[in-house]
């Protein structure tokens, strides 16, 4: 399976609770006044809450710190304070949460929707109100609210990537997965540079997605040679492929290239060749001659497959590429929604 995981640490924090009120009523037949003062308000709940709509935890590599409101303190009249907003935090479904200084797993947020509160907010502090007693009918006291929990809590998914990256060995795939993401895959100039998944996070706007390097295919792949089954069961995993063919290649077309591919695709699994994909032409800043782009353009369009033309080495063409990518990942969401 196509997978890794992404951790993240976060420190958070419940509201603290409104103190308690000190007042007196002043009534016309009440000797001395009554204690008026009410409770303070409850700090507000952290909560962690699964969302389908969410895919890694790269947002909280930005911000790492999250405190809920704290609650309102009491007043005259025993007018109890208001209680703190909960703040809730959206996380993707499948990320387990566990106490970071003693390692126990807190929850595994595993639904969409479900929820998890990790700092709970401060009591509210009582009132003088709540203090009188026959004996003691004018206290002149009142509670602070207590503080809210706090703590630093390890957030840990297991992700599956949503785009594969499918080619011969040295179509150009770990370079432009290292342009894309933060990953850093080794890169040399030999077949099979990636013998295991890579995958790193590309964001795009404020979308961000799972990209993976995955093994290069030779023919044969289908029967198990080279790293054949290990390949085509990370590409089953994926939402889309690119499908990278390097255009400096002197001794093998692209045209064949892209068609070699996809009978290893289809040879192990016709629901692979259903699986969307979109070509992509690399390494085009190595290209003396770049009147064939045009030409393979219209080619793979006619076929039904958008086509690209890219350099991951010096960004051309890539940020058109990667705004494609999130725009039809995000159709594919709704129909898998629908």
């Amino acid at each position: 399976m196509a997978q890794f995981i992404d951790r993240a640490k976060i420190f958070v924090q419940g509201g603290h609770g409104g103190n308690g009120c000190v007042a007196f009523r002043r009534e016309k037949f009440v000797p001395k006044g009554g204690p008026s003062g009410g409770n303070g308000g409850k700090g507000g709940d952290v909560i962690l809450e699964a969302d389908r709509n969410v895919h890694t935890l790269l947002d909280f590599k930005y911000k790492r710190h999250y405190k809920a409101e704290r609650g309102r303190h009491g007043e005259g009249n025993k007018r109890t304070g208001r209680s703190g907003e909960d703040l809730i935090i959206k996380v993707p479904v499948g990320t387990v949460v566990k106490d970071a200084e003693t390692g126990k797993v807190l929850g595994d947020l595993n639904k969409h929707g479900q929820r998890l509160i990790v700092a709970k907010g401060g009591r509210g502090g009582r009132g003088n109100a709540e203090f009188a007693t026959p004996t003691r009918r004018t206290p002149d006291f009142a509670e602070p609210g207590e503080p809210g929990e706090e703590r630093w809590v390890e957030l840990e998914l297991k992700l599956l990537a949503d785009v594969g990256l499918i080619g011969f060995p040295n179509a150009g795939k770990s370079t432009f997965l290292s342009r894309v993401t933060a990953a850093k895959p080794e890169i040399a100039d030999y077949p099979f540079t990636t013998l295991r998944p890579i995958l790193g996070v590309a964001k795009v706007g404020d979308f961000s997605f799972v990209v993976a390097d995955i093994p290069g295919l030779i023919e044969g792949a289908h029967a198990g040679k080279g790293l054949g089954h290990e390949f085509l069961r990370h590409v089953e995993r994926t939402k889309l492929l690119l499908h990278l063919i390097d255009l400096t290649d002197m001794t093998r077309d692209p045209k064949e290239a892209f068609e070699k591919i996809n009978k290893e695709l289809e040879l192990y699994s016709l629901e692979l060749t259903q699986k969307p994909q979109i070509v992509v032409g690399t390494k085009i800043d190595a290209l003396t001659d770049r009147s064939k782009i045009e030409e393979l353009k219209n080619y793979f369009e006619k076929k039904g497959y958008p086509f690209f033309a890219v350099s991951a080495v010096t960004g051309e063409g890539m940020n058109e590429l990667m705004w494609f990518v999130s725009k039809k990942l995000k159709e594919l969401e709704v129909e898998d929604v629908e």
